[in-house]
């Protein structure tokens, strides 16, 4: 094996540790947000943990892609783009049927869980940080992330405004947010796709 064969297998080696390490990570705390989301009746900790198992699958996808070539990283990038986008939309049907029927989420497990999420992905963004430039795959890694924090953000601030007013709608506005942040993310991901594919076409 050659030296540049070497570091190629060293760095493969390090983004599955990473990925492995957010994967779990995130697949533990979907299943807890979307298991008190439905006991604390909120949309935001809901959107939390769809957003939460996409980022699981991705990682996985990802993590698979590591040592497949850079087709394979592009359409793990892809597959990101399009379940960001994919999850915009449910949030956005979930929001409006709460409008619809009501809701009256807990703030307390909100805020719980909330600050347990953000420490998560806070860990997920530290184990990335390093690598989030060394491939399209790892790039969307990172947006999911980065959206999942502020999505923790936004609903803790939802939950702190439901607890002061005692009303549902901070709740529903926040489910809202989400979407949008989310469905950006997506897009971006999918042009950051393109982008390489051209790159790739021209070299």
């Amino acid at each position: 094996m050659t030296s540049r064969d070497s570091d190629v297998s060293q760095d493969a080696s390090g983004e599955r540790h990473a990925l492995g390490i957010a994967l779990w990570l995130n697949i533990v705390l979907a299943a807890s947000l979307m298991t008190t989301g439905v006991i604390a009746d909120s949309s935001g900790l809901i959107a939390n943990a769809l957003d939460n198992t996409s980022d699981a699958a991705v990682y996985a996808i990802s993590y698979y892609a590591t040592t497949r070539g850079a087709l394979w990283k592009i359409r793990a990038a892809r597959v990101s783009g399009i379940m960001l986008v994919a999850l915009s939309v449910a949030v956005l049907a979930d929001v409006g049927r709460r409008a619809l029927v009501g809701s009256e989420p807990a703030s307390t497990l909100m805020v719980v869980m909330t600050v347990l999420a953000a420490t998560v992905n806070v860990v997920s963004l530290k184990v990335l940080r390093n690598r989030r430039r060394q491939g399209v795959h790892l790039r969307a890694a990172w947006t999911f992330s980065i959206n999942d924090f502020m999505s923790n953000v936004g609903v803790l601030t939802a939950a702190i405004m439901i607890a002061w007013l005692e009303r549902p709608w901070p709740d529903l506005v926040i489910g809202l947010a989400i979407a949008a942040v989310v469905g950006r993310g997506g897009i971006r991901i999918l042009a950051d796709v393109r982008r390489t594919e051209r790159l790739a076409s021209s070299s």
